[in-house]
């Protein structure tokens, strides 16, 4: 395509969404290939490091990648050094690089407090495309929600809100083989392919006229009579939602048909896509899910997609994906801890949660939102509190009791029935008089344990289902059909959070986005800018000006010279102010011998002096001294030789050319032909 300027006119094309051809299924498998190979080599390097003990077991990787790559790709060592870091920080955070034989599913929060979900499917964007599209259309009839995805050739990226019903790994089974391409069909008819495909087809057929009287006709009348004549074929393309009950019936026109079957075929991969899920449904394909705090280092690239990424028009400002926090590029994510919750975090987290009774009034509220404590919660809630007082003003005022149960819970009178129906024959003591509209509620045992795990998972924090069994001293099979019905509404979430986790935990939604939020704070932390004094103490360390830091003897010397070089200064300041200032005991002979021995070098750089004003008159500033180490002077030379000459003011134009053609002139000669003040002549 080529562009040249509109001269201001106004733009003639009603809509910019085009399409352009993405990675081939054979170029695909090479990248596939490429990170098995690569996470094949990771492996064996990390067992041999653990085998030998070794403590830079994470240099030694990536040194030993970078040198595999170098020598099987032909890269470069810097472009082979920085794919190793990329896949060497994938492998950290995910445990495992993606590719065509394992799929990898991970979920992070973002800064709205929701989640994003990234599928890693290294298959091209005609699979991508119609995976995703399949994928939009199940969530929307599984959760009534519109999602928008950016398919790219690796990896598709969607939001997911507290109404998503199902665990992570099940999101791989959305999709069904046998029904995927009616689905499709379905979902492609609200995607913009559809609508351009249609137009291309329409005036391929000659459906529609090119021309009008003579001439062309315009783009955006072309537009209105394509819809005009979708309108006429296929009516329920364009009719409202709400009066279509069901899927929409695709007519038998041949039109239609070759456009579905173009966004099918050459948009999209439908029988890539159906045989993906065959092998997903076998087995043959491994399907990983994974929680972070915050994006892998592979899914920075569907998060930063451009507009025209995405399977709808929507802007770039309407994308939940610029909602997510990423580090620079130039950071390693995976080796200060992505992949893991903080610890601290954690604690601090489960410390806030817990409520505070600093009375016998909050220590009722508190039994109507956890349920039922214990004793030994009880001096845990009223800590630094006279909490012995409390027991006896249950008794007086009837409103808090105790449970004999195996555990002997206390409880609040108003969740006396929920609590009689999961301990039924249980006695209370004082005995408790519940509300009349709480007597008369009735309570089924699985609804009555669901809520008495939700008030305990409401200010727990991360727990396993077994402390769930000892705690309530319920089965098994009760307290994880509880949490099962919990994460069916979207309340909690399972994963391993603790960073040494070895069972699935449960958390609160709402409590575990606050423990990702302070990990992102501690990792913020960690890059929060110094002060203007330490800035300012660092760069005299650096540059050796500081006492502590200077160095000594000759190979000193030659360590001030490389961080300074190409630095110009006037002469009179490079040994008494800038190498005495950072050499100890500094000799003007050591200077002497590196530039014997073409270590170093001294010259001028006339390219860049300058005259500068100075108030009413020209001050000249003393032309500077370079100094340049002999590995880097023909560098200098070169960008000197490759610099745009200076221009020359008239009056030192006018000199050179007397000098040029009358040759050596005595300076009053010089003055005298070039028609110039001694005192102008005297400051060329």
């Amino acid at each position: 395509m080529r562009v040249e300027d509109a001269q201001g006119q106004p733009p003639g094309i009603p809509f910019w969404l085009g399409e352009a051809p993405g990675r081939t299924a054979e170029l695909s498998r090479s990248v596939s290939r490429l990170r098995l190979d690569a996470e094949q080599r990771l492996e064996t390097v990390l067992e041999q490091n653990k085998a030998t003990g070794s403590q830079s077991a994470q240099t030694d990787t990536r040194q030993d990648l970078a040198e595999w790559i170098a020598t099987e790709t032909g890269l470069t060592d810097s472009g082979a050094a920085q794919l190793a870091d990329y896949f060497s920080a994938t492998f950290r955070a995910l445990g495992v690089i993606p590719s065509q034989q394992k799929l990898v599913l991970e979920r992070f929060f973002d800064e709205s407090g929701g989640m994003q979900l990234v599928i890693h499917s290294p298959f091209g964007i005609r699979l991508n495309r119609a995976w995703g599209l399949a994928l939009r259309k199940r969530f929307c009839r599984s959760f009534t929600l519109n999602y928008k995805l950016p398919p790219l050739t690796t990896r598709l990226c969607s939001p997911l809100e507290p109404s998503t019903r199902s665990p992570l790994a099940d999101v791989f089974h959305y999709l069904n083989s046998r029904t995927v391409r009616e689905i499709l069909i379905q979902a492609l008819l609200d995607a913009p392919m559809f609508g351009i495909r249609w137009r291309w087809n329409a005036t391929r057929a000659l459906a529609l006229p090119r021309q009008r009287g003579g001439h062309k006709v315009p783009a955006p009348l072309q537009r209105m009579e394509s819809e005009n004549l979708l309108a006429a074929i296929f009516p329920d393309q364009l009719a409202c939602l709400e009066n279509i009950a069901g899927d929409r019936e695709i007519p038998e026109n041949p039109l239609v048909q070759q456009t579905i079957d173009d966004c099918l075929t050459e948009a999209m991969d439908i029988d890539g896509l159906t045989d993906l899920l065959n092998r997903i449904e076998s087995g043959e394909v491994e399907c990983i899910a994974r929680d972070l705090p915050e994006p892998s280092p592979l899914a920075h690239e569907i998060l930063n997609a451009k507009p025209y990424a995405f399977l709808d028009n929507a802007p770039l400002e309407e994308r939940r994906t610029q909602a997510v926090y990423t580090r620079r590029a130039g950071e390693s994510s995976a080796d200060t801890g992505l992949g893991i919750l903080d610890a601290a975090a954690i604690e601090k987290v489960c410390v806030e949660a817990w409520p505070r009774a600093t009375n016998a009034d909050e220590l009722h509220e508190t039994l109507l939102l956890m349920g039922v404590i214990d004793d030994e919660e009880v001096r845990q809630l009223g800590e630094g509190n006279n909490v012995s007082t409390w027991p006896r003003f249950a008794e007086s005022e009837r409103r808090t009791g105790k449970l004999a149960t195996p555990h002997s819970f206390w409880v609040a009178a108003e969740r006396l029935p929920m609590l009689q129906a999961v301990y039924p024959g249980c006695d209370v003591e004082p005995g408790l008089t519940a509300p009349p509209t709480e007597r008369e509620r009735d309570w089924p045992r699985a609804i009555a344990v669901r809520e008495l795990v939700r008030g305990r998972m409401e200010v727990i924090g991360p727990i396993t289902a077994k402390h769930l069994v000892k705690f309530f001293q319920l089965s098994q099979q009760e307290i994880e059909g509880a949490l099962l019905a919990l994460e069916a509404e979207g309340f909690v979430l399972r994963g391993k959070f603790h960073p040494a986790a070895q069972e699935i935990e449960w958390c609160d939604r709402r409590l575990l986005a606050r423990i990702h939020r302070l990990t992102i704070n501690r990792l913020r932390a960690e890059i929060q800018p110094v002060s203007i004094a330490e800035f300012q103490r660092f760069l005299l360390a650096w540059q050796r000006a500081d006492e502590e830091h200077r160095v000594e003897g000759l190979d000193g010397v030659r360590a001030v010279l490389e961080s300074l070089d190409g630095y110009e200064l006037p002469a009179a300041a490079w040994e008494p102010e800038v190498l005495a200032l950072r050499i100890k005991d500094y000799t003007p002979a050591w200077l002497d011998q590196l530039c014997f021995h073409r270590t170093a070098s001294v010259g001028d750089d006339s390219l860049r002096r300058r005259i500068r004003m100075a108030g009413p008159c020209y001050q000249f500033v003393e032309p500077g001294i370079i100094v340049h180490l002999g590995s880097t002077l023909l560098t200098w030379c070169a960008l000197a030789a490759d610099s745009e000459p200076v221009g020359f003011s008239p009056d030192t134009q006018h000199t050179l050319e007397t000098l040029s053609r009358r040759g050596a002139l005595f300076f009053r000669r010089t003055g005298e032909k070039s028609d110039l003040l001694p005192r102008e002549l005297s400051g060329l």
